[in-house]
Parts: C-alpha cells; sequence; structure tokens
C-alpha cells in the first residue's frame, strides 16, 4: 500500500516560514491545552494539558491499574539479585539538569556462555566528588543461568566511577569477545574485553575519550556502527550541553521554576565521529563526514541501521527540544543529511519535540523500518512510517499512540512482540525529571508506570492493560531500558535503569502457544562480528518480517543483537533471508523452531542481486 508522505510539506512549510497548526487543534476537548496555568521552559511540550486521573483519582501515570486482567510482565528484580545495586546522580532534589538524565543499560554476553548479562551505567554525587562519599559504580550482572545474576563489575574493571549517561556495545577490535563504551561528563571510558572475564580500558590510547578533566564534555549517548563497510565497528557519540551548570560554575546560581534549567537557553555540544582504523585506534571524522552537528543540538540517543535500503549503515539522532537528525549514508565515507526533507526531524505539525529514545522496527510488514520517538511529557510520542526513499510521516495519531502517551515522560523503548504473534509491538519506560513533580497538581509523578502497546495487525495499536499487581503496574524513575530474551524461554524480556532506585527485571510471563524463533547472526570479515546493519527478511504464515541488528537505540542503551522473531501459530519458515553489511545476500533454511539458530556469514545459499540502474545526478 502506497501512503503519502505528507509530512514532507509540512516541513517545507517550516522552511517558507509558513503558519503551522497547533497540536492541539486535533485533540480531544479534555487534552486541550489549559491556558490559564504555566509550567517551566526547560524543554519543548506540546503545551499546557489538563490532568488525565484514574478512577481513584490518581494521575494515570501512577495509576489506571486494572484487577483481573492478564499479568504479561512481573518484576523479578528482588529475586534476581539486582535489588541491592541503585544508580545515583547529583541530588535527589534534582537541582541540575546532570542530576537527571543518567543512566542507560546494555544486554549483552560479555563471557561468550550463550547468555546475555547486564551493564548498568551509574552516575556520581556532588558528595562523592568531594570526596564525602564513595564513588557510585557502574555494575556488570553476570547471568547465572538459572534466574539469578552476580555483579561482577569490580573484578571485571568497569565500575566506571564517572558522571556516566549511556553505553554502547560491540566487538570493535574483532577477536571474538564484546566490547563496551561508556558515554560521561568527562573523560569517556573503552573497555577492551579481555575475553577473561575482564576488561582494559583503552579510551585515551584508542583515541576516543572525547575530553579530559580539564575540559569535560558531555556525551549523552553513544552507537557503534560500521558506516564504510570495511568489517570494523566505527563509533558516533552524541554530545548534549556544553558547560553544563553544576556546583562551583556560574550557572549554579541560575534561577529556573520548580526545579533546574536547561537544556532549551544552554549551549549545546557537538557529535563526534571516530573511524576504526583497525589497529585499535580510531579517527575523529565528523566534520569530514558532516555529522558534526553544527547546530549544537541536545543529542540524546544514536542509532545506526539502514533505513532506505541501499545497504548502507544510516545514522538517526534523538535531540531534545530542538530538531532530529537523519543521515543518509551516501557510501563514500560523508553523510546527507536529509533531517528535515526525510520528515523525521519535526512532527506532522512542523514542531520539534523533546526526543529522549528510539525505537527501530517494522511494524506494519512492508519491509520497511519505522521509527519511534519518546518524549517529555505534555507532548506524545511520535511514530514515524517508513514512506519509502528515505521519508517518514507521522501517523502516531492515526496509529492510535498519541493521547495516552501525553501525561508520561518517556526514555528507553523498542518494537518487540511480546506475545510471539508475528506483529511486532511497542514499548516505553518513563519518568520524570522533576522530583518534586508530585507535589504538584500537574497530573503526572516522579515515578511512572511502563507502557505497553500491542499491534492490531500492523494497523494500529492498543494500550495493553496494566493488570494490578504486575511489572506493568509498578512504578519506576526510568532511563534506560534494554531488550532481549534472558531466560531462555522466547519471549522477549526487559531491563530498566532507574534513577536514584535499584534496576528493573521485567520478566515476560504473557500466556501463549504462539512459536518463535532467536536468530544470532555471526559476520564475516567485512560485516563485523555482530554484523549492525544486517537485515532479516523472514516469510511465515503469510506473513514478512524484517528485523535488523541495530547499533545503539532505545534511551543511550544498546539491547540484545539476537534477532527475535514472533511466528503465531506457524511451526515453519517459509523462507529466511539475510542481508549482510558486507553487501552479501543469502537464504537460509530454518528446520526448526522455538529455538536459536546461529547464522554465519557464507554458510546460506547467495541470493542474486538485482543491478541498481545508475541515474546521472
Amino acid at each position: 500500500m502506497s501512503h503519502v508522505p505528507h509530512f514532507r510539506f509540512a516541513a517545507l512549510a517550516v522552511i517558507l516560514l509558513a503558519a503551522i497548526s497547533p497540536v492541539a487543534a486535533q485533540m480531544a476537548p479534555a487534552q486541550q491545552p489549559a491556558q490559564e496555568e504555566k509550567r517551566p521552559v526547560g524543554s519543548s511540550t506540546a503545551g499546557v494539558y489538563r490532568p488525565v486521573l484514574d478512577a481513584k483519582g490518581r494521575p494515570i501515570t501512577a495509576g489506571g491499574f486494572v484487577d483481573g486482567a492478564p499479568v504479561l510482565f512481573t518484576d523479578i528484580t528482588a529475586a534476581s539479585g539486582l535489588s541491592l545495586h541503585k544508580t545515583r546522580a547529583g541530588t535527589l532534589e534534582k537541582k541540575f539538569l546532570l542530576d537527571a538524565v543518567t543512566g542507560g543499560v546494555a544486554l549483552f554476553d560479555y563471557n561468550n556462555d550463550g547468555r546475555p548479562d547486564i551493564y548498568l551505567v551509574n552516575g556520581v554525587t556532588y558528595e562523592s566528588l568531594a570526596g564525602k562519599e564513595p564513588l557510585p559504580r557502574a555494575a556488570l550482572f553476570r547471568n547465572n543461568g538459572d534466574g539469578t545474576f552476580t555483579d561482577v563489575a569490580e573484578q571485571a574493571g568497569v565500575t566506571n566511577e564517572r558522571f556516566g549517561f549511556g553505553v554502547a556495545v560491540a566487538d570493535f577490535d574483532n577477536d571474538g569477545w564484546n566490547d563496551l563504551y561508556v558515554s560521561n561528563f568527562g573523560a569517556n571510558r573503552l573497555y577492551r574485553n579481555n575475553g577473561d572475564g575482564t576488561f582494559t580500558d583503552v579510551a585515551e590510547k584508542a583515541g576516543v575519550a572525547v575530553s579530559g578533566a580539564k575540559s569535560p564534555v558531555w556525551s549523552a549517548a553513544a552507537a557503534f556502527g560500521d558506516y564504510d563497510r570495511d568489517g570494523r565497528a566505527d563509533l558516533f557519540v552524541a554530545g548534549y550541553v556544553k558547560d553544563p551548570p553544576r556546583p562551583g560554575t556560574p550557572g549554579e546560581k541560575l534561577v529556573c521554576p520548580v526545579s533546574f534549567c536547561g537544556p532549551m537557553g544552554l549551549p549545546g555540544e557537538r557529535d563526534f565521529l571516530f573511524h576504526n582504523n583497525g589497529d585499535g585506534t580510531f579517527t575523529e571524522v565528523s566534520k569530514r563526514a558532516g555529522v558534526s552537528d553544527p547546530n549544537g543540538y541536545y543529542g540524546m540517543t544514536a542509532a545506526w541501521i539502514d533505513l532506505n535500503d541501499d545497504g548502507w549503515v544510516d545514522l538517526v539522532v534523538a535531540n531534545d527540544s530542538v530538531p532530529n537528525y537523519l543521515y543518509l549514508n551516501r557510501g563514500d565515507g560523508t553523510f546527507e543529511d536529509a533531517s528535515l526533507l526525510s520528515g523525521f526531524a519535526l512532527n506532522e505539525d512542523g514542531r520539534a519535540q523533546a526526543s529522549m529514545g528510539i525505537a527501530t522496527g517494522d511494524y506494519n510488514h512492508d519491509g520497511l523500518v519505522d521509527l519511534y520517538l519518546t518524549h517529555f511529557s505534555d507532548d506524545y510520542n511520535t511514530l514515524y512510517r517508513n514512506e519509502g526513499g528515505g521519508t517518514f510521516a507521522d501517523i502516531s495519531r492515526q496509529a492510535g499512540l498519541a493521547a495516552s502517551s501525553i501525561p508520561f515522560l518517556g526514555w528507553g523503548t523498542a518494537f518487540l512482540d511480546y506475545d510471539n504473534d508475528g506483529h511486532t509491538d511497542l514499548f516505553v519506560a518513563n519518568g520524570h525529571v522533576y522530583s518534586g513533580v508530585d507535589k504538584l497538581a500537574w497530573g503526572t509523578t516522579w515515578a511512572q508506570r511502563p507502557l505497553l502497546y500491542r499491534n492490531l495487525a500492523g494497523q494500529s495499536f492498543e494500550l495493553a492493560p496494566a493488570a494490578t499487581g504486575s511489572g506493568l503496574a509498578t512504578l519506576y524513575t526510568a532511563r534506560g531500558a534494554a531488550f532481549g530474551d534472558m531466560d531462555g524461554d522466547g519471549k522477549v524480556d526487559v531491563v530498566l535503569n532507574n534513577l536514584d532506585a535499584a534496576p528493573a527485571i521485567l520478566r515476560n510471563v504473557t500466556a501463549s502457544t504462539h512459536h518463535w524463533l532467536l536468530l544470532d547472526l555471526i559476520g564475516g570479515p567485512m560485516s563485523g562480528r555482530h554484523a549492525i546493519g544486517a537485515v532479516a527478511l523472514l516469510q511465515a504464515g503469510g506473513r514478512l518480517q524484517r528485523n535488523d541488528v541495530v547499533g545503539g537505540g532505545s534511551f543511550s542503551s544498546q539491547s540484545d543483537f539476537r534477532l527475535h522473531f514472533g511466528l503465531g501459530p506457524a511451526t515453519k519458515v517459509d523462507s529466511l533471508e539475510v542481508r549482510w553489511p558486507s553487501g552479501l545476500r543469502e537464504r537460509f533454511e530454518i528446520s526448526a523452531v522455538n529455538r536459536v539458530h546461529r547464522l554465519q556469514e557464507g554458510g546460506g545459499k547467495p541470493v542474486a542481486v538485482p543491478a541498481t540502474p545508475q541515474t546521472k545526478p
């Protein structure tokens, strides 16, 4: 089915400074802004909305629970061994912007035992920086294979003990072991996996520390991806705010309503692209490549994925309160900034939103990658449908995703098939940035429940009920979220990194007889170990599904690289094609469902690639 890329006209209208209709014009009366109340202006929103309360008078962000509803996820944090860990940042009062954004989470296999482990980024407190208390530490939880995890961060040498924010994962040296990159305010870390359960920080030697102690740079997010198809993982780092307010700086005296100042009104930090030289070092090439962010936009999350199916990974960046970036890979080491004309920079009203997290996936079975962004409260989360040719349309309202998300402040997110019915659903982790918001009559809360949207046959979404007492009815101060099957039962689970609280593991307990498949793609010399950018196209039960190996995404996090497919009632796979980053296309025979299949590049049957006619510029 073809769709009119109506967003492009809205984007062009912005260029021509034409009038843009307000977002409230398309909302129901109960959702229209209440003009009599004023709010702080730290982040871009759609206006001020009347509080949404449940039947018991609770803000919907901390209510709306349904007795007797099916339990889809259950919180197993206490039994898992993660409950003693706590992510901390700045002050409990959240006096500064630095205090409110930590931190990312990675779900990856660090010791090659086939089980996903968990890395949780931590921040620091100002008391710890002054030597008055120990520095908070990041955690590396080893998956014990029995539902429990053991923190081995100290033994592994990955505690960071810096003001951490995001995490990226790749085997950057192609030695068969997953490495970690941690983005900080200050020097970043590149933890090279030694293959013996320990890591060594080689960031300075590799040239990717970004900043030193005397000139700290706030790197909010990072993502690995091989943009030049040389088989080596390159690294993108998104900058957030330059010289942010904090104790002992001139910005400490800035006075803003309710809580901290920013990001709007503060200078933004540039972005960085590090080319992997293949000898353990990287070269910074962002200006040459065209992705340096000369506008100084506030980068929050980045993801590498092939958006226009030309075989080269493209780059998307979620920016806070300013237009988003979409860079199309030209295949010559440079990128086209297609942010505005693609439709991704702004929403359908031609307005920038306070973007936090990125989800990527094909929700409507057309074989094209769609994008979903989470935003600040008093605004809706945005679903961008891929129209083909590198263009996108905001169809959030038509898809049933807009109104229900407005009271929530969204962070980590992903497309996932939670019930294995063959349709990719949506998960959103939430939590406010103002710790005192519960005391205000805004109809929102500091800790918030997650949202799960069920995909209705690729046409629209409906909000899954939050069963009382379940993981969907538990309140979290969530930031990063990572997704993957942690217990080998074929269902996608969720890990949340919660600010000023313990992390959370939400185990998927959805009652389902549907079948599933998990693919572990092993790239060859020109695709990299994890084959970031690879595309798997699967036909089963008369339905096309697409899944991509994505570098980054969610909120400053990395999910399990293995590709999960729900198959519904289908008991066999009709066809499976893998498009490797190297350019090779292969078909693989899948002998059985309900299991993990490891696919090695070169082990399938090659697929002829049709010639693409050359066009003159």
